[in-house]
């Protein structure tokens, strides 16, 4: 799929948002992806999750990890694809981790999915989950990198780190964020902070 592809889908369905967001890491965007409004869609998230499963078909995967809630459907999917056990990780007192007797194995190799990146934070947490438990990294897959690159995980090679579309988004810290000086309302659509 094409970069204008992806784009087109997130479009259609409504998932590219313009306005004045609070992201999940605390940031401030003109702009948010809400990648539930296309994957709400199982036509959607078969087409851009097999491409995600397909960039990592000959990793070995034997279990796909995700965190709550954003990353859930992109890893179940990614996790049929590859015919992998898919376990994901929530908060409990403000930390990831695994629960509902999720566990994994030292030496299982685990592929970390998302369906948005901007700094990073909720993979970084996921991927100490995983070196924790004694799992071995296969690598990371998203869908949307809102980076533009700029966000590295610690993966062996550099083509173990894939996004399906990449682009360089505004953000803003919010004591800075013109934004907030010009009086626009700020929207919290992520999932932080849900119990």
């Amino acid at each position: 799929m094409t970069q204008e592809q992806i784009l087109t889908i997130f479009n259609e369905t409504g998932a590219l948002l313009q306005g004045h967001f609070q992201l999940t890491s605390g940031l401030h965007s003109p702009q948010y992806f809400q990648c539930a409004k296309v994957l709400q869609h199982p036509r959607h998230t078969t087409q851009l999750c097999a491409h995600v499963a397909q960039h990592f078909s000959g990793a070995k995967v034997d279990v796909v990890i995700a965190p709550a809630i954003g990353g859930i459907v992109v890893g179940q999917e990614v996790g049929r694809v590859l015919n992998a056990r898919t376990v994901f990780a929530e908060r409990k007192d403000g930390v990831l981790q695994l629960r509902r007797g999720f566990e994994l194995k030292p030496g299982e190799r685990v592929l970390v999915c998302e369906d948005v990146v901007t700094t990073g934070g909720s993979v970084f947490e996921v991927i100490d989950i995983v070196r924790a438990c004694g799992s071995t990294l296969a690598g990371v897959g998203f869908v949307v990198d809102r980076s533009g690159g700029s966000v590295r995980f610690p993966v062996e090679k550099r083509d173990d780190q894939f996004a399906l579309l990449q682009m360089s988004v505004q953000t803003h810290e919010p004591e800075t964020c013109p934004l907030c000086r010009n009086g626009l309302p700020l929207v919290k659509p992520g999932s932080r902070g849900n119990k």
